[in-house]
């Protein structure tokens, strides 16, 4: 690529999808928003909020409408003491660019600033609010971008998020005999070991022993 867009095909591109997602989507509990970097150059970006049951209907949309064609992360909170409509939280990030992969000894060269409609680059954030559960759960994303595979299996390890529909979730941080149960971001976890088996001791964290009160591993 060459060059940068302009802030002005930046707020335009983002506005745009924006409107377009709202248009499509009002009234189901999907919220929307411009949001802008805090960074010099506070590109815009677009934030939604929604319900794990309209999850899929909005990530198909994202793709096919908006050109979305490329899932770069995948993060999950824990909120024990959260209210009971948020004990848990997924956000995915997005991006919308053009480049596709190119035919071998091929090359496309975009000047971005003759880009327009949906070959405009812009951020995509989502959040994804779950109620209080010791099975929080979202439908997964795998099949629509492939960018989301190893993205949900690592907030799974760690976090205990359940992405139904995944195939092939695994282990892929923590070692792979790990106990069922055993996810160390929750933030129930106050561990402390000093050998590899102690941190099996209990695995899901609601046990303390009185030596453990308060510790950190």
């Amino acid at each position: 690529m060459v060059g940068s867009i302009t802030p002005e095909q930046n707020l335009s591109a983002a506005e745009s999808c924006a409107a377009a997602i709202s248009g499509r989507f009002g009234g189901s509990g999907i919220e929307v928003s411009v949001e802008r970097h805090s960074n010099h150059k506070k590109y815009a970006f677009v934030r939604m909020t929604t319900p794990p049951q309209h999850w899929i209907a909005l990530a198909k949309w994202l793709k096919f409408e908006l050109d979305v064609n490329y899932c770069s992360m995948v993060t999950g909170t824990h909120f024990p003491d959260g209210p009971e409509n948020r004990g848990w939280e997924v956000a995915y990030h997005f991006l919308r660019q053009p480049i596709v992969d190119q035919k071998p000894n091929t090359c496309t060269v975009h000047d971005v600033e003759q880009l327009s409609g949906n070959d405009i680059p812009v951020e995509f954030e989502v959040f994804i609010p779950l109620p209080q559960s010791d099975t929080p759960t979202v439908p997964s994303i795998q099949s629509i971008w492939v960018g989301a595979d190893w993205n949900e299996k690592e907030t799974w390890d760690l976090v205990g998020i359940r992405f139904e529909g995944h195939e092939n979730m695994h282990r892929v941080l923590n070692p792979h005999d790990s106990p069922d149960g055993f996810h160390p971001l929750q933030k129930q976890h106050k561990l402390r070991y000093h050998d590899h088996n102690e941190m099996y001791d209990d695995a899901q964290g609601f046990l303390r022993k009185p030596a453990d009160e308060g510790r950190v591993k």
